[in-house]
Order: structure tokens, then sequence, then C-alpha cells
């Protein structure tokens, strides 16, 4: 089976954002925890996060996955911003297990001078201070584009802080095909070599989760800009095979293109068109 879906809003509750996904063609979606940029968070109603548990254990929707704000800088340099990006992981964690058992996606962050090396070890203490173990959700970092001070353009970037987590059962992978294209990894040309490279330093059993959207500039531009299915350098046979390889099926697929929903619905039904169930 196909878990495609897209980017919603979080405004109506967890069975609102259910509702939308289900019209648009999804079987899953994605939502920012908190406003994407500053730190407000909407209460969560529990009567409402029942109800959207019992849509999940019925199948009718798959794993979810929640966005951490962009205001967050989990290894920033400033010792108030990385106490403000660690409270607010925390609380969102907290507030997860209101829904168990689905994902919570963040973006390393920028090392702004520090260094890679200084960023990856400051992101690990940032994780190994939030993760719990009896916390149900997994943790996701997101693969990066690499622009300026950015953690996370090089797949040994992100096995460097695994390597550090203490719980890292807790931890995932979310391969996100514009920023990867972006960071100058061939999906396009090379889409096998790109997913053995990832298996050899990270492990394809990590992957948890895709962001598929097309690239609005050429491989290794390190620029990071999404573009809608098809109308970017990546383009929709790529991005079709994405969905369709075998190693990246079973998981969640969120498209994150700039389009609101009755975009996202036609490309539901084309990345569905796309889907063959037999390898």
């Amino acid at each position: 089976m196909l878990f495609i879906g897209c980017h919603l809003s979080a405004s109506g509750g967890f069975t609102a954002m259910a509702d939308t996904a289900l019209s648009l063609g999804a079987n899953t979606f994605q939502f920012f925890t908190r406003n994407p940029r500053g730190g407000a968070a909407k209460d969560i109603d529990p009567a409402d996060a029942a109800a959207f548990r019992a849509l999940q254990q019925s199948g009718t929707i798959g794993t979810i996955v929640a966005h951490a704000s962009y205001t967050i800088n989990p290894c920033a340099a400033n010792e108030a911003t990385l106490d403000f990006a660690r409270r607010m992981m925390a609380d969102d964690l907290q507030r997860m297990e209101y829904v168990p058992g689905n994902l919570y996606n963040f973006h390393p962050g920028s090392h702004v001078g520090q260094g890679i090396e200084k960023g990856v070890e400051i992101i690990t203490q940032t994780l190994n201070g939030l993760l719990f173990p009896e916390q149900t959700t997994t943790v996701l970092l997101e693969t990066m584009s690499g622009k300026g001070s950015e953690v996370g353009g090089r797949f040994e970037e992100l096995r460097a802080i695994l390597d550090g987590v203490q719980l890292r059962e807790k931890m995932g992978v979310c391969l996100d095909s514009c920023h990867i294209f972006d960071g100058g990894y061939d999906i396009v040309g090379d889409l096998d070599g790109v997913l053995a490279e990832f298996d050899r330093v990270i492990g394809l059993e990590s992957r948890r989760a895709i962001h598929l959207n097309d690239s609005k500039n050429p491989l290794g531009s390190h620029k990071d800009r999404h573009e809608k299915i098809g109308q970017g350098n990546i383009g929709e046979k790529a991005l079709c095979a994405i969905v369709n390889h075998p190693a990246l099926r079973g998981r969640p697929v969120i498209l994150e293109t700039p389009n609101e929903l009755p975009g996202y619905a036609e490309e539901i039904r084309l990345l569905r068109g796309s889907y063959t169930e037999n390898d």
C-alpha cells in the first residue's frame, strides 16, 4: 500500500486533518506541532486525540508525521536560542504522546560558525536530553540541502548524530527528495546508487518517512527551494521512481510542494496512478 499525504494546517485538530487528508485521496498527513515561525502551540483536545487514535486503529489513516517549528535550532551557539529549541522539542514530544506511535521530524539545525563537528555534538546532546524510554514517538532527523551552516547535508553527518544518541531505537531519518538532490545526491541519474550509499552510511532500516518534493534548483545547488511535482529539476519520472522503489515502500510519503489543497489532490492522484503494488 502507498501511504501518501501532504502538509496540512493543524488548526482544526487531528480528526479535522484526517478528514481533509481523506478528501484529498491521502491516507496520511504531516502537520506543524506549533506555529512554524514562532513558539505558540494550540492546546490538544483529549477527545479529539482519542477519536483520531480510533481512526488509526481502524486503518483509515496510517502513521502521521509531526514537524517541528522552523524557528528552533537544536545546535545553536547562543544559549538562549538553544534553550528555547530544547524546551519546544521537549514539549512537542510530551504532546505527541496523545497520539502514540507516530513520527516527529525536525531539521538538525545550523552550527552558525561553530563547525559541523561541534554542531553534531550539540544536536546529540540535545537529543540525549530529550528522549525518554517510555516515549512511543520516533524522532526523525531530516536530510538537508547543506545550505549555509546547516548540519545534515551529508549522510555522514546524520550518522554521526545517530551514533551519539543513547536511545538510538527512538530515532530514524526522513529523506527529503529536494534536499538530497540540492545537496548533491543524484536521485535522477542514479537513485539506486544514492540509496546504496544511504544504506552503507546510515542503513535503510532507519528511513522512516519521505518528503517528496521537486526542486527549483539544479543538482548540488545547496538552495532548498521546493517545486511542484514534475515542474522542477528532479522531474515527475524520477519522483515516481522514488515512490515505486522497493527499498522505499511502506513508510509515509509526504508532499511539501508549493500547493493549495486542490494541487495536493492532483499530485496525490498522479503518484497513486504511477504506483504499482508488485515490485
